[in-house]
């Protein structure tokens, strides 16, 4: 609402004009009138008037006098001169001191409506005209920034901008400072976007009010440089900041920091490596600041499931039961979080080779009961941008394998002899082993004869023939995906005898296993 302020001495036109026109039915805020203009000079300060509407004659100062004070108290103010006499000369004076209107005494409430509302249109327009401004300056800074922090600025025009628009930055050589770019992430409000588009507004303001820095505020980070005598003082003041901001907002914050730029122009060195140290957050722990010095000399850790660990799996998978599954991969997990050589790379890699094993043994099953439709599942390709690592790697993880087990057993339970379903996923997992048709039928507790007969009514072969098939299957797939030597292959697929696994792979694919791998 526009303020509006009355200023005159006599009692009946200040009542006059408080009670005659609605001001609040205009969009007015009616402050209480003053007698005189020593009184609206003592007022402004703190009621801060947009609008004054003055008698020029006054006992004490007048409405001239009044209207130049309050024009340097503050130069927005509107004011509009109130008189009774019509002289031209008061007319001009009051224009050379800034008055925005001058009106009779005698003019009727309309057109006293239209002189106060074309002077709140001013200031309306005013304000726009400085939120355009704001907005336009904002945005240009924030792309000057940005453009530091991931382009090498060169041209000195650039620079001047930036000294011009970042003032928290010094950027003229030599430096007097530290500079380093800090990434910030935080939550604890709640999940909804909106509600972390709050937080992170709230903790910018924040930083800004503790720290001597420059920040961009994006979708999911803060990104921050910070000004400092030193790096180590830079930490210990981003320290100090972060555990006022939880204790003021209720809430978590982290920081990445990269190494200090002896230049800005070298600012989106430092851009990059805090964007690899942030990748850590919720990996290692860290305190709540990871130092990219701490993370850069990391060579990552195992990148591929062992042979152990996809049995184990496919054991799972073929199992009923989650809370078992769920405690393999938090085990699997926490194991590679406390590798010393871990990164999120290699974190990342690991994970999904886990999941395309998974997604393997499903296909190797459904193919061996001889269903072609497989389960519409994630492909592999659309992995790495599914794994949240940052917040939960195990949940997510997890969540993967479910889908993959519940496609399993759902397809199992759909034919008559789901029990058949569940032997081949059993001879899928132990190929490695000899296992015998005795093994495999107490599996699904049922007697072995009653089982062979069984088994080769719906695979259309005898149980020795199908294993036979499978071995060769998965060797077929290991010469093909792996570079592991053919002795080390006929043994993951059952075969001690290496000569004797030739003879059979020849016989199954027409070559031998040297000559399958080299037309790959």
């Amino acid at each position: 609402m526009i303020r509006l302020l009355i200023v005159d001495d006599e009692v009946i036109i200040r009542n006059g004009l408080s009670t005659v026109i609605d001001w609040q039915g205009l969009g007015f805020t009616l402050l209480t009138p003053a007698a005189s203009a020593e009184e609206a000079l003592d007022r402004i300060v703190e009621e801060k008037p947009h609008v004054i509407l003055t008698d020029i004659r006054m006992a004490g100062k007048s409405g001239l006098d009044l209207a130049q004070e309050a024009h340097l108290i503050n130069p927005q103010i509107e004011t509009i001169i109130l008189t009774g006499y019509d002289d031209f000369k008061y007319a001009q004076q009051a224009i050379r001191l800034g008055v925005s209107d001058y009106l009779l005494k005698t003019s009727r409430p309309e057109e006293i409506i239209r002189t106060v509302m074309k002077a709140k249109q001013h200031i309306l327009q005013r304000h726009e005209n400085a939120r355009q401004d704001y907005t336009h300056r904002l945005t240009y800074r924030n792309r000057l920034l940005e453009r530091l922090l991931t382009d090498q600025v060169g041209e000195d025009s650039l620079i001047d901008e930036c000294a011009r628009h970042l003032p928290q930055i010094q950027l003229s050589p030599p430096t007097a400072c530290s500079l380093q770019v800090v990434i910030v992430t935080t939550n604890g409000w709640g999940p909804q976007a909106h509600i972390r588009s709050r937080l992170l507004f709230a903790v910018d303001n924040c930083l800004n009010n503790l720290l001597d820095c420059e920040t961009l505020l994006r979708s999911d980070d803060i990104a921050l440089v910070l000004r400092s005598t030193t790096a180590a003082e830079g930490r210990t003041l981003l320290k100090q900041a972060a555990s006022q901001i939880r204790q003021i907002l209720k809430c978590e914050m982290s920081a990445a920091i990269g190494m200090e730029a002896s230049h800005v122009r070298d600012l989106h060195k430092s851009y990059n490596q805090a964007i690899y140290a942030s990748s850590f957050q919720g990996l290692i722990d860290m305190h709540d600041l990871i130092t990219y010095e701490q993370v850069q000399d990391r060579s990552g850790g195992r990148t591929v499931c062992s042979l152990e660990e996809e049995a184990e799996l496919a054991r799972l998978l073929q199992s009923d039961g989650s809370v078992e599954l769920k405690a393999w991969v938090t085990n699997t997990v926490s194991r590679q979080l406390q590798d010393p050589e871990l990164t999120p790379d290699s974190l990342r890699a690991f994970l999904i080779s886990i999941v395309v094993s998974g997604h393997r043994w499903l296909e190797r099953v459904m193919r061996a009961i001889g269903k072609s439709d497989l389960p519409s599942l994630i492909s592999a390709k659309e992995l790495p941008e599914s794994f949240r690592l940052v917040t939960e790697p195990a949940e997510t993880l997890f969540q993967h394998l479910i889908v993959i087990r519940d496609a399993y057993h759902k397809s199992a339970a759909a034919g008559p002899s789901s029990y058949i379903q569940q032997s081949v996923a059993y001879i899928q997992e132990h190929l490695d082993c000899n296992i015998s048709l005795h093994q495999v039928a107490g599996s699904v507790h049922l007697h072995p004869h009653h089982f062979s007969e069984v088994f080769k009514r719906e695979m259309g072969m005898n149980y020795l023939e199908f294993v036979t098939r499978e071995r060769m299957r998965r060797a077929e797939e290991l010469l093909t995906q792996s570079p592991a030597k053919i002795s080390d292959i006929a043994k993951r697929v059952g075969y001690e005898d290496i000569k004797y696994f030739g003879q059979l792979f020849k016989k199954h694919t027409g070559k031998t296993p040297s000559e399958f791998r080299s037309k790959m």
